[in-house]
């Protein structure tokens, strides 16, 4: 019996082909849009799509409903040579071999879109460059909040605003992490099982929690906003594997909240960009976003201080990008985008991590002992840090070492690095200290 879903797609309703390189998690998303709304497309959008060539290095295994006659094929050759498809939407992520089949794509005049952070993030200047010389568009709205639309409304929704600085709550994994430490005052470990028990977090969850993820979408928001891309090795990036309960309830004490923020803003002349866990107000909107939700906070000039918020990660939610990436494809295809230039603000020149200044929070594990808070305290005074409170934690049994919780008045990132080195080559401290920047949003 054939299934009346099957007989209305193996008709053809588009007036641009599509061919779909990546046919895992995202991809499928993308073809349950595509078919649920067709309709609503064409009546809204005057927009009409159809697949037709799905590839995918293990397309056999797979199973496509709906879509009997697609072509299906291993080799994305048969996608980007093939003169009847009008856009080729890459779901593969990594840097190779994406980067040669969007290039070739565009060489072949076609439109691209993908959801490749990596990939833009390394690569942007030199695609967005060939899909000019070819009369091609680039979209890639997916590659940054999924669904939110963080890509077009830097770079078009309120262009014409000069930006002095962009907030980025912009990995779920690691905000949910953070939130569950939160509410549970578990450790980092217990959270991370939790986070890829409930399929926030991935097997290896490197990526993730070491804030490359949010690093390789901070350099697309930078160049957006700043006309600056900035090599992802220039970017300074800190993950929240050091983070600890202990940080958590200190920060809830103080009315405070830890994130992994991203943040780009000039400063001194220069162009601050930097991914590390940050000590935040709770009276901030950033602090109000929980779980593996998303958001960016813009300060603007004109228009001042706008967030937007919503899931960053998630099959539909990455697929809703796409889905607008295509409706934009479909009514735009002569106009220009603004997120495919790829000339650079030469004169805006990165700093570098070592000249920024902030407020720190420090925590060092030492041995409660006659002095040794004096040691600790006279290399930070010597250093020009200066300590504006001092708080003594409950004894860690298992270490035979008491936490010790400092909050520092503005100073370079440098001097508080060379002084902690100090500290921790004393006989007296237990581990590494760990220090949080504070932003005062």
């Amino acid at each position: 019996m054939i299934n009346p879903l099957d007989a209305i797609e193996d008709k053809a309703f588009g007036k641009l082909q599509i061919g779909l390189i990546g046919y895992g998690t995202v991809g499928q998303g993308v073809v349950k849009i595509l078919r649920s709304n067709r309709t609503a497309f064409q009546k809204r959008y005057n927009a009409e799509f159809n697949i037709r060539t799905i590839c995918d290095r293990s397309i056999d295994k797979k199973r496509i409903h709906g879509l009997r006659s697609v072509k299906r094929t291993k080799k994305y050759q048969d996608v980007v040579n093939d003169p009847a498809i009008d856009i080729v939407v890459e779901l593969i992520g990594g840097k190779h071999p994406a980067k040669e089949i969007v290039e070739q794509a565009l060489r072949n005049g076609k439109d691209v879109i993908t959801a490749n952070k990596d990939l833009i993030a390394n690569h942007g200047l030199e695609l967005f460059k060939i899909a000019q010389q070819h009369g091609r568009h680039l979209y890639y709205e997916s590659a940054v909040g999924a669904g939110i639309p963080m890509i077009k409304t830097v770079s078009e929704t309120i262009a014409g605003n000069a930006y002095r600085g962009i907030y980025g709550i912009i990995n779920g994994t690691c905000n949910f992490i953070l939130d569950e430490m939160s509410k549970k005052l578990c450790s980092f470990d217990d959270a991370l099982a939790e986070a890829q028990k409930r399929g926030y977090a991935e097997a290896d969850p490197t990526l993730d929690v070491n804030g490359m993820d949010s690093t390789h979408k901070l350099a697309i928001l930078t160049f957006l906003a700043f006309q600056r891309m900035l090599p992802v090795k220039s970017i300074y990036t800190e993950g929240i594997t050091d983070i600890s309960h202990i940080d958590i309830a200190y920060a809830e004490s103080l009315d405070l909240c830890i994130k992994l923020l991203a943040i780009a803003k000039e400063s001194k002349g220069g162009l601050e960009a930097r991914v590390h866990p940050t000590l935040i107000s709770k009276d901030h909107p950033l602090a109000a976003v929980h779980g593996v939700y998303n958001a960016i906070y813009l300060d603007a000039d004109p228009l001042g201080k706008v967030m937007l918020t919503g899931e960053g990660a998630g099959q539909m939610a990455a697929a809703s990008g796409v889905i607008a990436d295509l409706i934009n494809a479909a009514n735009a295809p002569n106009n220009p985008m603004y997120c495919n230039h790829f000339t650079q603000n030469q004169a805006l020149r990165p700093r570098r991590i070592d000249h920024i200044e902030t407020k720190f929070y420090i925590r060092i594990h030492a041995v409660d002992e006659p002095g040794v808070l004096s040691q600790v305290t006279g290399i930070l005074g010597r250093a020009g840090i200066g300590i504006n409170s001092v708080s003594q934690q409950q004894h860690d049994g298992a270490l035979k070492a008491v936490p010790v919780i400092m909050l520092t008045d503005y100073t370079t990132e440098k001097v508080v690095r060379t002084a902690l080195k100090k500290i921790q080559k004393l006989d007296t401290v237990r581990h590494k200290p760990v220090a949080i920047r504070m932003e005062k949003l």
